[in-house]
């Protein structure tokens, strides 16, 4: 049987205009959610910011609501994914003292990463082969020794969740939608190896689809799990920007990578530094960042480290760009075509030559990665 409060505070969560910030002014007036439930409606409109309407929709909430999200969860998670409130012991410390924490907290495999030193490692998602170079090298040494938080979004977030994994650390992705939707569709794979091997957070019900702001509120929650913010590549008005300025609120240590003065997608970061944020130049400047000994021994971290992907010196131009683009994540021919500011058939062609060299691999739907 699930908890009666439990189900309650879902089905609160999921009557529309009721936010984490509502529901805990509801909760602290009444003291529980089965009791907002059963609250009249005349003391639910007394409360300062519920309306009438949201009053309405609170008394014809049903627990049933509740009990089908869980159904949902346990559905699609298999017995591993799981609403946490923060009552739970697994619900994490971390965001407990954050601006607006989440009331309800949807997580999806292993949950213990929750509970362990992390760093926020968020980037552009059109960035340089330089940035994917540094996202790999960085989040693959954090890894070995912290969690990596990211937002799952391509790019730079698909890059340092990969790094992280690929040696046997532990990552934990929040996503700005409901377990069961695959945002964006390209990393479905990403998204697997996360439930199996790593841990998704989201503060959306199961099914619930991204819309306008649920990816600038995620943001919040990236930096919050976190004990500092590593920002690889962003351009001047970038989401990882204002992550860093969501962890800089919070307390949160942050940190950038430098990058050439000509690059748009390094503005973000020279600026960040320029501000204040500390150069991240090694993993041993973030261990510093986050209370872990550095070992300040650079040659040996980078010997532990996977040698970046060197593309063939005897590419062409065209292909040496679709090569550079493969290397964040696969992606549809469409997007190469757009990315390469040729035409289709130009791209088609280079395209097959790269795999006839086995460089490129074609998956079903004209999806391009990395052989």
């Amino acid at each position: 049987m699930a908890d009666p409060e439990v189900v309650a505070t879902l089905t609160l969560a999921l009557v529309p205009g009721i936010g984490s910030q509502r529901l805990r002014l509801l909760l602290g007036t009444f003291g529980s959610a089965a009791a907002v439930l059963r609250a009249p409606h005349a003391r639910l409109v007394a409360l300062h910011g519920i309306s009438t309407a949201a009053a309405t929709a609170i008394r014809a909430a049903s627990p049933a609501d509740g009990e089908r999200v869980l159904a949902q969860l346990d559905a699609l998670g298999r017995g591993r994914a799981r609403a946490l409130l923060p009552a739970d012991p697994d619900y994490p410390a971390q965001l407990v003292d954050i601006h607006d924490p989440p009331t309800v907290l949807y997580a999806w495999g292993d949950v213990s990463l929750l509970a362990r030193p992390a760093v926020a490692i968020v980037g552009s998602r059109n960035h340089t082969a330089y940035g994917a170079e540094a996202v790999r090298l960085l989040a693959g040494a954090v890894a070995r020794r912290a969690v990596v938080v990211s937002g799952m979004a391509r790019g730079i977030d698909a890059l340092a969740h990969t790094a992280a994994l690929d040696v046997g650390g532990g990552s934990v992705g929040v996503l700005g939608n409901g377990f069961g939707v695959i945002y964006p569709a390209a990393n479905g794979a990403l998204y697997e190896r996360m439930v199996e091997h790593g841990c998704l957070v989201t503060e959306h019900p199961p099914g619930e689809r991204p819309h306008a702001g649920s990816f600038s509120k995620r943001n919040r929650l990236i930096s919050g799990l976190a004990r500092a913010v590593l920002v690889i590549e962003a351009a001047a008005q970038s989401g990882a920007t204002v992550t860093a300025d969501a962890g800089l609120e919070q307390g949160r240590a942050i940190l950038a990578v430098p990058g050439p003065i000509t690059s748009p997608t390094s503005v973000g970061c020279n600026r960040l530094i320029q501000q204040g944020a500390k150069a991240a130049l090694c993993a041993a400047d973030i261990f510093e960042e986050i209370g872990l000994p550095t070992g300040r021994n650079d040659t040996a971290m980078a010997l532990a480290t996977p040698a970046p992907r060197v593309p063939p010196p005897d590419l062409s131009g065209l292909q040496l760009t679709l090569w550079s683009r493969l290397t964040a994540e696969p992606q549809h021919v469409d997007a190469l075509v757009a990315a390469a500011r040729t035409g289709a058939a130009d791209v088609l062609g280079a395209l097959t030559e790269l795999e006839l060299r086995g460089l490129v691999r074609q998956t079903p739907g004209m999806v391009f990665g990395l052989a």
